[in-house]
Protein backbone atom coordinates (compact mmCIF):
# COMPACT_ATOMS: atom_id res chain seq x y z
CA UNK A 1 0.00 0.00 0.00
CA UNK A 2 1.22 3.51 -1.09
CA UNK A 3 -1.40 5.75 -0.70
CA UNK A 4 -4.36 6.11 2.14
CA UNK A 5 -4.97 8.38 4.80
CA UNK A 6 -4.52 8.15 8.77
CA UNK A 7 -6.77 9.18 11.99
CA UNK A 8 -4.75 10.88 14.12
CA UNK A 9 -5.50 11.98 17.41
CA UNK A 10 -3.87 15.41 17.79
CA UNK A 11 -2.37 16.22 21.39
CA UNK A 12 -2.36 19.66 22.88
CA UNK A 13 0.77 21.69 22.64
CA UNK A 14 1.84 20.58 18.80
CA UNK A 15 0.49 22.28 15.98
CA UNK A 16 -0.65 20.24 12.88
CA UNK A 17 2.51 20.57 11.23
CA UNK A 18 4.51 19.38 14.04
CA UNK A 19 2.22 15.89 13.91
CA UNK A 20 3.34 15.83 10.26
CA UNK A 21 6.82 15.99 11.23
CA UNK A 22 6.48 13.07 13.97
CA UNK A 23 4.55 10.55 11.40
CA UNK A 24 6.94 11.39 8.36
CA UNK A 25 9.65 9.96 11.12
CA UNK A 26 7.64 6.85 12.41
CA UNK A 27 6.11 5.88 8.57
CA UNK A 28 9.63 6.72 6.62
CA UNK A 29 7.07 8.47 4.17
CA UNK A 30 7.68 12.33 2.95
CA UNK A 31 4.59 13.08 1.02
CA UNK A 32 1.92 13.61 3.86
CA UNK A 33 -0.90 16.11 4.18
CA UNK A 34 -3.22 17.02 7.37
CA UNK A 35 -7.10 18.36 6.58
CA UNK A 36 -8.96 20.94 8.76
CA UNK A 37 -5.82 22.31 10.91
CA UNK A 38 -6.17 22.27 14.73
CA UNK A 39 -4.82 24.91 16.89
CA UNK A 40 -1.80 23.72 19.11
CA UNK A 41 -4.09 24.05 22.10
CA UNK A 42 -7.12 21.52 20.53
CA UNK A 43 -7.05 18.61 20.94
CA UNK A 44 -8.61 15.39 18.77
CA UNK A 45 -9.29 14.32 14.95
CA UNK A 46 -6.25 14.97 12.31
CA UNK A 47 -6.95 13.22 9.06
CA UNK A 48 -3.70 12.85 7.43
CA UNK A 49 -3.10 11.77 4.11
CA UNK A 50 -0.62 10.18 2.47
CA UNK A 51 0.73 9.52 -1.10
CA UNK A 52 -1.72 10.18 -3.62
CA UNK A 53 -4.81 10.84 -1.12
CA UNK A 54 -3.57 13.98 0.13
CA UNK A 55 -5.33 15.14 -3.70
CA UNK A 56 -8.71 14.23 -1.94
CA UNK A 57 -7.59 17.16 0.65
CA UNK A 58 -9.89 19.36 -0.75
CA UNK A 59 -13.13 17.15 -0.53
CA UNK A 60 -12.47 16.62 2.95
CA UNK A 61 -12.50 19.89 3.86
CA UNK A 62 -16.07 20.31 2.60
CA UNK A 63 -16.71 17.78 5.21
CA UNK A 64 -18.91 18.89 8.57
CA UNK A 65 -16.55 18.61 11.89
CA UNK A 66 -17.91 18.02 15.53
CA UNK A 67 -16.10 19.44 18.39
CA UNK A 68 -16.37 19.52 22.26
CA UNK A 69 -15.52 23.29 23.68
CA UNK A 70 -15.21 24.55 27.42
CA UNK A 71 -14.76 28.15 27.66
CA UNK A 72 -14.70 30.62 30.62
CA UNK A 73 -16.93 33.36 30.90
CA UNK A 74 -15.72 36.43 32.52
CA UNK A 75 -12.37 36.71 30.40
CA UNK A 76 -11.69 38.13 27.39
CA UNK A 77 -7.91 37.65 26.00
CA UNK A 78 -6.17 38.65 22.14
CA UNK A 79 -6.37 35.37 21.16
CA UNK A 80 -9.69 34.34 22.10
CA UNK A 81 -8.60 31.63 24.27
CA UNK A 82 -7.12 31.20 27.80
CA UNK A 83 -3.74 30.77 25.84
CA UNK A 84 -3.31 34.67 25.01
CA UNK A 85 -2.69 37.89 26.73
CA UNK A 86 -5.54 39.26 28.81
CA UNK A 87 -7.40 41.89 28.13
CA UNK A 88 -10.39 42.04 30.61
CA UNK A 89 -11.64 40.23 33.68
CA UNK A 90 -15.07 41.06 34.26
CA UNK A 91 -17.56 40.10 37.24
CA UNK A 92 -20.21 37.30 36.25
CA UNK A 93 -22.31 37.87 39.58
CA UNK A 94 -26.19 37.92 38.80
CA UNK A 95 -25.15 35.67 35.05
CA UNK A 96 -27.67 32.51 35.19
CA UNK A 97 -27.16 29.66 33.50
CA UNK A 98 -30.99 29.97 31.45
CA UNK A 99 -29.10 33.49 30.19
CA UNK A 100 -26.29 31.52 28.67
CA UNK A 101 -28.10 28.88 27.08
CA UNK A 102 -30.60 31.41 25.41
CA UNK A 103 -27.32 32.93 23.90
CA UNK A 104 -25.88 29.48 22.63
CA UNK A 105 -29.39 28.97 20.96
CA UNK A 106 -29.04 31.64 19.08
CA UNK A 107 -25.62 29.88 17.54
CA UNK A 108 -27.76 28.02 14.72
CA UNK A 109 -28.10 28.14 10.94
CA UNK A 110 -25.60 30.49 8.62
CA UNK A 111 -23.90 33.20 11.08
CA UNK A 112 -21.39 35.93 10.14
CA UNK A 113 -17.57 35.66 12.25
CA UNK A 114 -14.96 37.76 11.97
CA UNK A 115 -11.80 35.48 12.36
CA UNK A 116 -9.85 36.21 15.10
CA UNK A 117 -6.79 38.21 14.77
CA UNK A 118 -4.49 35.60 15.78
CA UNK A 119 -5.09 33.02 12.80
CA UNK A 120 -3.98 31.77 9.88
CA UNK A 121 -6.61 34.12 7.45
CA UNK A 122 -4.73 36.22 4.85
CA UNK A 123 -5.88 39.92 4.65
CA UNK A 124 -3.82 41.42 1.96
CA UNK A 125 -1.28 38.89 0.80
CA UNK A 126 -0.19 38.29 4.52
CA UNK A 127 -1.53 36.03 7.68
CA UNK A 128 -3.50 37.64 10.08
CA UNK A 129 -1.51 36.60 12.92
CA UNK A 130 1.45 38.35 11.33
CA UNK A 131 -0.40 41.53 11.87
CA UNK A 132 -1.35 41.09 15.33
CA UNK A 133 2.43 40.02 16.43
CA UNK A 134 3.73 43.40 14.53
CA UNK A 135 0.76 44.87 16.24
CA UNK A 136 -0.45 46.57 12.96
CA UNK A 137 -4.12 47.14 12.60
CA UNK A 138 -6.13 45.88 9.82
CA UNK A 139 -9.68 45.43 8.36
CA UNK A 140 -11.08 42.14 8.90
CA UNK A 141 -14.56 40.89 7.22
CA UNK A 142 -17.30 38.99 8.24
CA UNK A 143 -17.54 35.21 6.20
CA UNK A 144 -20.32 33.51 6.44
CA UNK A 145 -20.22 29.60 8.13
CA UNK A 146 -23.27 27.31 8.96
CA UNK A 147 -23.83 26.13 12.56
CA UNK A 148 -25.50 22.67 12.05
CA UNK A 149 -25.94 22.07 16.27
CA UNK A 150 -24.96 23.55 18.83
CA UNK A 151 -25.74 21.92 22.62
CA UNK A 152 -25.05 22.38 25.99
CA UNK A 153 -23.58 19.63 27.95
CA UNK A 154 -22.30 21.07 31.21
CA UNK A 155 -23.02 24.60 32.54
CA UNK A 156 -20.55 24.80 35.94
CA UNK A 157 -21.49 27.57 38.17
CA UNK A 158 -20.17 26.28 41.33
CA UNK A 159 -17.06 28.42 41.49
CA UNK A 160 -16.56 31.61 42.43
CA UNK A 161 -18.13 34.71 40.61
CA UNK A 162 -15.35 34.88 37.69
CA UNK A 163 -14.59 31.23 37.40
CA UNK A 164 -17.96 30.24 35.49
CA UNK A 165 -17.63 27.48 32.76
CA UNK A 166 -19.35 26.29 30.01
CA UNK A 167 -18.79 23.12 27.78
CA UNK A 168 -20.58 22.63 24.71
CA UNK A 169 -20.69 20.28 21.55
CA UNK A 170 -20.89 21.77 17.93
CA UNK A 171 -21.46 20.77 14.46
CA UNK A 172 -20.32 23.17 12.00
CA UNK A 173 -18.80 24.19 8.93
CA UNK A 174 -15.07 24.36 7.20
CA UNK A 175 -14.01 27.75 8.40
CA UNK A 176 -15.72 27.88 11.88
CA UNK A 177 -13.69 29.25 14.49
CA UNK A 178 -14.66 27.62 17.77
CA UNK A 179 -12.72 30.35 19.98
CA UNK A 180 -14.75 33.10 18.12
CA UNK A 181 -18.16 31.44 18.68
CA UNK A 182 -17.10 31.44 22.73
CA UNK A 183 -15.64 35.42 22.66
CA UNK A 184 -19.31 36.47 20.66
CA UNK A 185 -21.15 34.39 23.18
CA UNK A 186 -18.98 36.17 26.22
CA UNK A 187 -19.90 39.67 23.75
CA UNK A 188 -23.73 38.67 23.68
CA UNK A 189 -23.50 38.00 27.35
CA UNK A 190 -21.81 41.31 28.70
CA UNK A 191 -19.12 39.56 30.67
CA UNK A 192 -16.81 37.91 28.00
CA UNK A 193 -15.62 34.49 27.63
CA UNK A 194 -12.64 32.67 25.97
CA UNK A 195 -12.06 29.31 25.29
CA UNK A 196 -10.18 27.22 27.45
CA UNK A 197 -10.14 23.76 25.68
CA UNK A 198 -11.22 22.58 22.66
CA UNK A 199 -11.61 18.51 21.43
CA UNK A 200 -12.29 17.95 17.90
CA UNK A 201 -14.49 14.71 17.98
CA UNK A 202 -15.33 14.11 14.16
CA UNK A 203 -14.11 15.18 10.81
CA UNK A 204 -16.54 13.81 7.95
CA UNK A 205 -16.32 9.90 8.97
CA UNK A 206 -13.64 9.97 11.12
CA UNK A 207 -14.24 10.20 14.87
CA UNK A 208 -12.59 10.36 17.99
CA UNK A 209 -13.24 6.66 19.08
CA UNK A 210 -11.30 5.10 16.03
CA UNK A 211 -8.27 7.84 16.39
CA UNK A 212 -5.03 6.14 16.77
CA UNK A 213 -2.07 8.63 18.78
CA UNK A 214 0.98 8.80 17.64
CA UNK A 215 2.61 6.90 20.71
CA UNK A 216 0.50 3.87 19.22
CA UNK A 217 1.96 4.14 16.08
CA UNK A 218 5.68 4.37 17.07
CA UNK A 219 4.83 1.49 19.16
CA UNK A 220 3.84 -0.88 16.47
CA UNK A 221 6.63 0.38 14.47
CA UNK A 222 8.82 -0.15 17.31
CA UNK A 223 7.19 -3.37 17.88
CA UNK A 224 7.78 -4.42 13.98
CA UNK A 225 11.32 -3.54 14.15
CA UNK A 226 11.70 -0.66 12.09
CA UNK A 227 14.03 1.66 12.83
CA UNK A 228 13.30 5.65 13.27
CA UNK A 229 16.69 5.64 11.19
CA UNK A 230 15.70 4.57 8.66
CA UNK A 231 15.76 5.78 4.62
CA UNK A 232 12.05 7.27 3.55
CA UNK A 233 10.25 5.16 1.05
CA UNK A 234 7.56 5.10 -0.62
CA UNK A 235 5.58 2.57 0.81
CA UNK A 236 3.43 2.44 4.33
CA UNK A 237 5.45 -0.01 6.29
CA UNK A 238 3.60 -3.21 6.34
CA UNK A 239 3.13 -3.24 10.26
CA UNK A 240 1.15 -0.09 9.88
CA UNK A 241 -1.23 -0.39 7.32
CA UNK A 242 -4.30 -1.49 9.59
CA UNK A 243 -4.17 2.10 10.60
CA UNK A 244 -4.32 3.29 7.02
CA UNK A 245 -8.10 4.02 5.30
CA UNK A 246 -8.57 3.90 1.59
CA UNK A 247 -8.74 6.76 -0.25
CA UNK A 248 -12.45 6.80 -1.17
CA UNK A 249 -13.72 6.16 2.55
CA UNK A 250 -14.34 9.95 3.42
CA UNK A 251 -16.56 10.11 0.18
CA UNK A 252 -19.34 8.42 1.25
CA UNK A 253 -21.45 11.45 0.79
CA UNK A 254 -20.52 11.03 -3.08
CA UNK A 255 -22.95 9.31 -5.18
CA UNK A 256 -21.23 5.62 -6.35
CA UNK A 257 -20.84 4.31 -10.36
CA UNK A 258 -20.05 1.15 -11.14
CA UNK A 259 -17.91 0.73 -14.97
CA UNK A 260 -16.78 -2.27 -16.91
CA UNK A 261 -13.50 -2.75 -17.49
CA UNK A 262 -13.26 -1.27 -20.78
CA UNK A 263 -15.81 1.32 -19.91
CA UNK A 264 -12.98 2.23 -16.89
CA UNK A 265 -9.87 2.44 -19.40
CA UNK A 266 -12.04 5.43 -21.24
CA UNK A 267 -12.08 6.83 -18.05
CA UNK A 268 -8.78 6.91 -17.29
CA UNK A 269 -7.98 7.93 -20.72
CA UNK A 270 -9.82 11.00 -19.83
CA UNK A 271 -13.48 10.39 -22.27
CA UNK A 272 -16.24 11.77 -21.03
CA UNK A 273 -18.57 8.89 -19.79
CA UNK A 274 -22.56 9.06 -20.55
CA UNK A 275 -25.03 7.46 -17.87
CA UNK A 276 -26.22 4.81 -20.33
CA UNK A 277 -22.42 3.65 -19.99
CA UNK A 278 -22.55 2.75 -16.37
CA UNK A 279 -23.60 -0.28 -14.67
CA UNK A 280 -25.34 1.51 -11.74
CA UNK A 281 -25.45 4.81 -10.78
CA UNK A 282 -25.77 5.65 -7.15
CA UNK A 283 -26.65 9.73 -6.40
CA UNK A 284 -24.81 11.77 -4.03
CA UNK A 285 -25.74 12.55 -0.54
CA UNK A 286 -23.31 16.10 -0.88
CA UNK A 287 -24.44 19.26 -1.65
CA UNK A 288 -23.05 18.78 -5.39
CA UNK A 289 -23.03 15.77 -8.02
CA UNK A 290 -19.40 14.19 -7.39
CA UNK A 291 -19.65 10.69 -7.88
CA UNK A 292 -16.58 7.77 -6.85
CA UNK A 293 -15.80 5.66 -9.98
CA UNK A 294 -15.03 1.94 -9.36
CA UNK A 295 -14.84 -0.65 -12.47
CA UNK A 296 -15.90 -4.17 -11.65
CA UNK A 297 -13.16 -6.54 -10.26
CA UNK A 298 -13.87 -9.80 -8.63
CA UNK A 299 -10.49 -10.35 -6.73
CA UNK A 300 -10.92 -6.37 -5.16
CA UNK A 301 -12.49 -5.39 -2.14
CA UNK A 302 -16.46 -5.23 -2.38
CA UNK A 303 -16.05 -6.72 -6.14
CA UNK A 304 -14.77 -3.29 -7.39
CA UNK A 305 -11.44 -1.11 -7.54
CA UNK A 306 -12.01 2.81 -7.26
CA UNK A 307 -11.06 4.68 -9.71
CA UNK A 308 -11.30 8.40 -9.31
CA UNK A 309 -13.84 10.84 -9.11
CA UNK A 310 -16.10 12.15 -11.32
CA UNK A 311 -18.26 15.40 -11.46
CA UNK A 312 -21.43 15.71 -13.77
CA UNK A 313 -20.91 18.12 -15.75
CA UNK A 314 -24.04 20.04 -17.07
CA UNK A 315 -22.71 21.17 -20.72
CA UNK A 316 -21.92 17.48 -21.56
CA UNK A 317 -24.70 15.64 -19.60
CA UNK A 318 -22.07 13.36 -18.89
CA UNK A 319 -19.72 12.48 -16.25
CA UNK A 320 -16.33 14.21 -16.29
CA UNK A 321 -13.30 13.34 -13.91
CA UNK A 322 -12.14 15.31 -11.59
CA UNK A 323 -9.33 13.38 -9.68
CA UNK A 324 -8.20 9.61 -11.63
CA UNK A 325 -6.03 7.86 -9.17
CA UNK A 326 -5.57 4.63 -11.09
CA UNK A 327 -3.73 3.92 -14.13
CA UNK A 328 -4.73 1.05 -16.62
CA UNK A 329 -2.72 -1.37 -15.72
CA UNK A 330 -5.11 -1.64 -12.34
CA UNK A 331 -8.12 -2.26 -14.54
CA UNK A 332 -8.49 -6.22 -14.18
CA UNK A 333 -8.02 -8.34 -17.91
CA UNK A 334 -11.65 -8.87 -17.75
CA UNK A 335 -14.00 -8.14 -20.42
CA UNK A 336 -12.09 -7.70 -23.15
Amino acid sequence: MKDGILNIYKPSGMTSNDVIYKLRKILGIRKLGHTGTLDPLATGVLPVCIGKATRVCEYMDEDVKKYRCTMVLGMETDTQDVTGEILKMRDTWGLMPEDVQKVLESFHGEIEQRPPMYSAVRVKGRRLYDYARAGEEVEVKKRKVHIKSLEVEFIDFAHDSNSKKVTFTVECSKGTYIRTICHDAGQALGCGAAMESLERLASGRFTVEDAVTLEELGEAAAAAGLSPERKFGEEIPQALEKYVYGIDYPLASFGEVLLTPDTARKFIDGWHIAYRECIYVREPECGRRAYRMYVQNPEGPGGKTFLGVALHSEKYKKLVADKVFARNDDIPPIGD
